[in-house]
């Protein structure tokens, strides 16, 4: 694939929509295209992890351990941003994302997220709106059970 079509694929990303075309450019060039196959882990619960991966196509799911071991938490595909957690802080994956296709994406390393952050200072307001907002969407989520619970 080209620069041109993975700058055109991060273009659809929600984290990226505010970010103008030439800085998508720059991330392509710094970013590494990778393939997963279906059951593989693009990364695991508990692991460090310096690297976030922006998914092109395909299909995964998010896992976390439980008493009653792994628990789906969510589903992931085109566009979606995974790992990024571990690279905007220094904590272990919060959970195991396993491929259920075919995937391929865009790896990011934390050293080049971090260099496009510190220079463009838009992108970066753009990245914590984007989080900002899987963060509000997540407490409601969390509110919605948490209530459940208490009536059950």
């Amino acid at each position: 694939m080209s620069l041109d079509s993975d700058a055109a694929a991060l273009r659809k990303v929600p984290l990226f929509r505010g970010v103008d075309d030439q800085k998508l450019r720059l991330l392509a060039f710094m970013s590494e295209r990778v393939r997963f196959e279906a059951g593989e882990n693009i990364v695991v619960e508990g692991d460090f992890g310096d690297t976030a991966y922006i998914i092109l196509s395909g299909s995964a799911d998010v896992l976390i351990s439980s008493a009653q071991g792994e628990q789906l938490v969510a589903t992931v595909g085109e566009n979606d941003f995974v790992g990024e957690i571990a690279i905007l802080i220094d904590v272990p994956r919060t959970a195991t994302v396993r491929a259920t296709s075919e995937l391929m994406a865009l790896s990011v390393s934390k050293e080049h997220f971090f260099k496009l952050l510190t220079n463009f200072p838009d992108m970066a307001v753009e990245v914590m709106r984007a989080l900002a907002h899987r963060l509000e969407r997540t407490t409601r989520e969390f509110g919605k059970l948490r209530a459940a619970l208490a009536d059950g």
